[in-house]
């Protein structure tokens, strides 16, 4: 399916280390930017988890953050204690007290509390890396299915477009006739206010070449065929942007031919709400992978 570049996606997960989180924010990139921030201890893994990124998408600039708390662990963390410290402390008091006899015992939390008693936990980063690889690639999925419901509404915002397009079309097709036919005969009524004699023939000729001046049958025709090949483009359901930006400016260089050529109010006002529909295409495509 079409996706659109702009979508968020969060995915959390608790195993026996600790609690990992997954947030991804994508917003519209001319190429795939993936800036990745990781804890202390994962950044050995970042070009593994951009290679992953790369799996799913292949435009847009991307913010991913992985947070990791250890206090989340799903089971209690074990308290390493170095116990030839404590020993230490307990001689060293039983070493006090033999000095003043009014010396206290340590109680139990000020051992806790003693510098280097409490050792902390010795992390395996190995499983840790896998656990965060799997949640990113589940993050990634639902990340994926924001963006093809968003990629959705920009598909049938477009279409509709389309649609005011392709009427425009038949209405400046169907005033082709009404402009030349203004034009021969307000040629006629300057000439016949000028009660000059005239030359049929070179009359003729001359509303030929004005006639051919007129003509927008080209541009209607390759309108007609810009249409459908957008139409074809969307519904193929790949990275596309960059195609439909450069049929954007086809299309917009039809509708300017078309305002420049017209010597008919109508058909101005039609060229000016074909470029406005066009342009409001093109800031929706800019969203478009």
């Amino acid at each position: 399916m079409i996706q659109s570049m702009t979508a968020f996606a969060r995915g959390d997960s608790v195993n026996d280390k600790g609690a990992l989180s997954w947030e991804i924010r994508t917003v519209n990139h001319r190429y795939l930017d993936t800036a990745l921030r990781l804890p202390e201890g994962f950044r050995s893994q970042e070009n593994d988890l951009k290679e992953l990124v790369r799996q799913y998408l292949s435009r847009g600039k991307v913010d991913a953050t992985l947070r990791f708390d250890p206090e989340g662990a799903e089971t209690v963390a074990a308290i390493n204690l170095d116990q030839e410290l404590i020993k230490n402390l307990i001689a060293a008091q039983a070493e006090i007290q033999t000095l003043s006899s009014s010396a206290s015992n340590l109680s139990v939390s000020e051992i806790l509390n003693w510098p280097g008693v409490v050792q902390p936990e010795t992390l395996d980063f190995d499983d840790l890396f896998k656990a965060a690889a799997v949640l990113l690639d589940e993050t990634l999925k639902d990340l994926v299915k924001a963006r093809c419901r968003e990629g959705e509404r920009l598909v049938g915002f477009i279409e509709q477009r389309c649609d005011q397009i392709e009427k425009i079309i038949v209405a400046v097709t169907a005033r082709r006739e009404i402009v030349v036919d203004g034009a021969r005969e307000r040629l006629m009524q300057r000439i016949e206010g000028l009660d000059l004699e005239f030359d049929p023939a070179r009359l003729e000729q001359e509303l030929a070449i004005q006639a051919q001046r007129l003509d927008v049958s080209e541009e209607l025709d390759r309108l007609v065929v810009h249409v459908q090949e957008l139409r074809q483009i969307l519904a193929s359901g790949k990275a596309v942007g960059r195609r439909l930006d450069f049929l954007m400016q086809e299309l917009n260089r039809e509708a300017n031919t078309l305002g420049s050529k017209s010597n008919d109010a109508e058909t101005t006002r039609y060229s000016m709400d074909l470029k406005v529909l066009i342009e409001q295409m093109r800031e929706q495509i800019q969203n478009i992978e």
